[in-house]
């Protein structure tokens, strides 16, 4: 994707207005949903609606239903509720913008992703990877599942993004900020990757009493699953993602100066330090699920922020904003 955006939405009046909402609306929603996905799963109620999907125990509203079959449908009703809004968000993008506006591109790719992430959650149910299975192909899905939920979440900010009039991203003759950039997107992802296993593996193996060496100790026994196996990486991983990001946001800074990119750094670093700090609470206090739940927040709101930074900084080489800015094909 090359160029610049020419529609300024926020410049316009009336319906206009409608688009950058919508978009705003749909990315706190659906970070809302994610959350409660995590209730679903903490609570042991993915298997609530048995293994049927998309209906619930075979039916479209399942009939006296249990306390875990009204949270595993409430958590299919707002999913579907999700693609609803993402529908209304292409139906409005592509009313409200001109041909080849990168706003519809966001929109389409946002509904696309959430398409596949109840796909993802659909097959976790046929193979029955919910409740207390402990298949160590439930953590390669749960993995796949949050990558496809943080892609989500960068989909629908760029459509946010693009609605609010803000610039196209150009990737190409970015040089050392576009693989410096991807590196450290690439780690975030696979850390989130990393935490929903190790979450996982918190809900289905309770960590050790004691320290959490006698955790380790017992990960690595000889009766120890795969999935237990894998619940150290994510702490590994955190320390060092962590010193990479805190180390990217100074050469971003360096590269492509400018207000935007110092500001989302220091976002950046802000959440980095409140992450650190809640990851080493929730091994202490041995993940207890109002800790995860925080930390899965934060993780949310730290990917939102790094995909900021990262904008800021591929957009900050020589886009130069329309001074007639148009939407809709005409002048505003």
């Amino acid at each position: 994707m090359s160029g610049t955006l020419s529609a300024g939405p926020r410049a316009s009046a009336g319906g206009g207005q409608w688009l950058p909402r919508l978009a705003w609306a749909a990315l706190i929603y659906n970070l809302l949903v994610i959350l409660w996905g995590a209730v679903v799963r903490m609570t042991g109620a993915g298997a609530g609606c048995g293994d049927h999907w998309p209906l619930c125990n075979g039916a479209v509203v399942p009939q006296s239903p249990t306390v875990h079959t009204l949270i595993e449908f409430s958590h299919r009703l707002t999913s579907g509720a999700s693609g609803l809004l993402a529908i209304g968000l292409v139906a409005v993008a592509f009313r409200q913008t001109p041909r080849g506006h990168p706003a519809r591109f966001g929109a389409l790719l946002s509904l696309g992703l959430i398409i596949l992430e109840g796909l993802v959650g659909g097959v976790q149910v046929l193979l029955g990877l919910t409740a207390d299975s402990t298949d160590p192909a439930r953590g390669f899905v749960q993995g796949i599942h949050l990558a496809n939920t943080f892609a989500l979440l960068a989909a629908l900010l760029l459509t946010l993004l693009w609605a609010r009039g803000e610039p196209r991203l150009r990737l190409r003759g970015q040089g050392r900020v576009g693989w410096l950039s991807a590196l450290g997107l690439g780690l975030t992802l696979l850390l989130g990757m990393a935490g929903a296993v190790t979450a996982l593996g918190d809900l289905l193996f309770a960590p050790a009493p004691g320290t959490p060496l006698d955790t380790v100790r017992r990960d690595f026994s000889a009766t120890a699953g795969l999935i237990e196996n894998l619940r150290v990486i994510h702490p590994l991983l955190a320390v060092f993602s962590s010193v990479y990001l805190a180390w990217l946001g100074v050469w971003l800074e360096r590269l492509r100066p400018g207000q935007e990119v110092r500001r989302w750094t220091r976002v950046v670093w802000g959440l980095l330090g409140a992450q650190m700090v809640v990851g080493f609470a929730n091994v202490a206090l041995k993940a207890p699920e109002w800790m995860q739940l925080t930390h899965l927040l934060l993780a949310c709101l730290l990917w939102l922020a790094l995909v900021m930074l990262v904008y800021r900084a591929l957009t900050g080489l020589g886009v130069q904003r329309p001074t007639q800015a148009t939407f809709r094909g005409e002048p505003v």
